[in-house]
Order: C-alpha cells, then structure tokens, then sequence
C-alpha cells in the first residue's frame, strides 16, 4: 500500500491523482483490508496531501466505509476519528459522516451508550457548516434516546434540554409542520417523560404520558401512532400517577386516569381503583403491582425503602383522614406498617406542605384530622348523591318496564 501510495504522489497531474485516490479507496474496501484502510487514512491526514484531495478522499471513504464487514468497519472508523480530530475543523462533514455509520454498528450491537457518545461528538453547532433545525433536534433526541435504553437519564436531560430549544412550537395548530418535524416532537416528548420517570418526578411523568396516550399526532401529516403505544403511554401515566407524592395534584391525575374508560382495560386498573377511592391499600395488593415495576422504579433509599414504600404509606395515611376524625400515632403506625414517631414525622411533613389538612397534639400524641368542608356541606352532599343514585334506579326500571314512565 505503501509504495501504490508514493506512485500516486509522484503524479503531477492533481485530477490524475485524484482518480487514483479513488481507486485505491475502492481497492481497499472491497477487500475489506483493515490494514490498507489504515495506512490510507494515515497518509491522508499527513500535510503531504492537499487538504482539497484529502477531503474528497476522506468523503469517498466515509460514504463507502459502511461496505466493510461490521469488526472491520468498527476498527476503521475509530481510527479515522483518532487520525482526523486534530484539524476536525478542516473536515466537519466527513468525520460527522463517519461518526453516523459507526453509531449505527454500536447501536446494532446494543451498545447504546457507546453510540450515544460517537454521536455526541458531532458539532452541532458549528459555524463552518449551515446543519438545519431537523438536523439539530433529529441527533439531539437520538442521543437522549440511545442514553436512557441504557438507563443513563442524567446524561439524556442534557441532549434533550439542547432539544428544548429547536422543538417547533405548533402554536393553535397554526404552524405547518412536516411529518418529519412531528415524529421528531412526538420523539422528544417521549424522551421528556422518561427521563422525568427515571428521575422519579412521577407526578410531572404522570402527566406527559398521559398527554401522549391521547394521541394527539395520530393521523396528522401520515405519522401513525399504533394502539398498543397508546396504551403503554397510559399504562405508564397510571403507575407514575400512584408513584406520585399524595396530594391535590395527585388525586386530580387520578381522577383523569379513572375516568378515562381505557384504564378500566389496564392490569393495573384494581390498584388504581383502590387508590383513587382512597381506600386502605393492603400488603399482598402491594407486592402484586411492585412486581410490575420497572427497576428505577424499586430503586431503594438509603433508609432501605423504596418509592412505592413512601407512595403507599402517604396514600394510607390520607385514606385513614377519611376514616377517622383522630387516631394515636401509636395506632397509626401499627396502620401504616411504620414506626409511631415516622408516622408523626410524615403526617407533620403533609400538613406542612398543605397535602393533608389537620393538626397534632404533640402532649396527647395524638392526629386530629381535618375536612376541608363542613358537616352540613358534606350532609348536603350525601343528600345530592342519594337522590342522583335513586333517579337512575328508577330510569333503569322504566327502560326495562318494570314500572311505568313517571309523568
């Protein structure tokens, strides 16, 4: 290869030259020599060859690298980055070129945080080359992308904060969009959501999955949305709803998710019933939907419990509200399967933070609860429901003439 690459050099003919470059590109590509591949990068890169030749060159060869053989390719394409990162400036678009068939043989082989970083030493932004927003926004959500399936959701945030910044904003629905730009938004809020999952921000995740579950590009512009990720979408906001810290917040997506008919198809749509009627949730019921967590989600506190553990506990505590007008805390904790003195802790930390209203007697030990309404307001209310249950029951008998129409 050597002496082939000392004959080309003798030419004094540039266009001449050139041609032969190419020939001995295509040569050694073909044969899939490793070796020959190296030792032209090599002399590529050396101030022998003219930078406007070494670029065609390197061109030709980052277009036909993905022809090697996978190991091959792998090994070339490194040492091309190795070679060229020092005058990168001088070749943008090649080394890009080349970073792009090297992602796509770590991704192939699922090492996606390898790919992840070959991507991210793209320039994006670059004053040497004009790249536009799609561009930017495509290799920014893919980054992300490629660190969360390796459970890296630290590094992701910071590509898809990058991404934040070229999203297009569909204002009204004014804006038109290219089908492109849709699965690219539609791309990064999926990315959104699972990183504000795996941060444990389950209340905001909660949210933007649901969001996701009503399809709203579905059909827009050809980019179709199956059922089934629709319905991981939802399954996904009912879990982070009942991981979510108790609260108005939360019983307000709770609402949604339980009213939302689709739930009621979900496996989890027992546990969701029994959390969003406040009810007293019990230990097998809770070893059931653990099992189905995915494992940032059983991650364990230094104090050895999980979230599910804290979620739990809240809910209970905010069910008991409903249950008792006061209760011991010694009483409480045997009811939330804790310690008397971290259950006073807890119920001073949600009244504190206005998710729980009452008051303690820290002398008597004791937690009063407080209603946010007054007994002849929830009088009336239980009047109202009564009466409402009562005239269904009795448009249901006329429906089925069991009793005539009342005039």
């Amino acid at each position: 290869m050597e002496a082939r690459l000392r004959l080309v050099m003798s030419l004094d003919d540039q266009k001449q030259r050139t041609e032969q470059y190419k020939s001995v590109v295509s040569k050694a590509i073909s044969e899939n020599s490793e070796s020959d591949c190296r030792a032209l990068l090599e002399h590529l890169a050396s101030d022998d060859v003219p930078l406007v030749v070494s670029r065609q060159i390197l061109t030709q060869i980052a277009s036909e690298v993905s022809r090697l053989k996978p190991e091959v390719h792998k090994a070339v394409a490194e040492y091309a980055l190795e070679k060229f990162q020092p005058r990168v400036v001088s070749f943008e678009e090649q080394v890009a070129t080349i970073r792009e068939s090297l992602a796509q043989i770590h991704e192939a082989e699922e090492e996606w945080s390898k790919a992840a970083q070959v991507l991210g030493g793209i320039d994006l932004d670059s004053g040497n080359r004009i790249l536009d927003t799609e561009y930017k926004l495509e290799k920014c959500v893919r980054i992300a992308r490629l660190f969360l399936e390796d459970d890296d959701a630290v590094k992701a945030e910071a590509f898809i904060k990058k991404a934040s910044f070229l999203v297009p904003q569909d204002l009204n629905g004014r804006l038109s969009l290219s089908q492109t730009s849709r699965a690219l938004s539609l791309q990064y809020k999926v990315c959104y959501a699972r990183i504000l999952d795996a941060k444990r921000k389950f209340m905001e995740a909660g949210v933007r999955y649901y969001e996701l579950s009503q399809g709203e590009y579905a059909g827009k512009e050809g980019l179709q949305v199956s059922e089934e990720e629709l319905t991981q979408a939802l399954s996904a906001a009912v879990v982070c709803g009942i991981l979510a810290a108790a609260g108005p917040q939360r019983s307000r997506l709770l609402a949604t998710l339980y009213k939302d008919e689709r739930t009621h198809q979900l496996p989890h749509f027992t546990f969701l019933q029994k959390v969003y009627l406040e009810r007293i949730l019990r230990a097998s019921e809770v070893t059931d939907f653990a099992a189905s967590l995915a494992e940032h989600q059983r991650a364990q506190f230094p104090d050895g419990s999980t979230v599910l553990d804290r979620a739990v506990t809240q809910h209970n505590l905010l069910a008991a509200s409903k249950l008792y007008n006061n209760i011991t805390f010694q009483e409480l904790g045997a009811l939330l399967g804790i310690l008397p003195a971290i259950a006073e802790k807890l119920a001073a930390k949600m009244i504190g933070e206005e998710r729980m209203q009452g008051s303690i007697d820290q002398v008597e030990r004791i937690l009063h609860f407080a209603n946010d309404v007054d007994e002849i307001s929830q009088w009336d209310t239980h009047i109202q429901n009564l009466c409402v249950s009562v005239n269904d029951i009795v448009d249901l008998m006329v429906k089925k003439q069991v009793i005539s129409s009342i005039g």
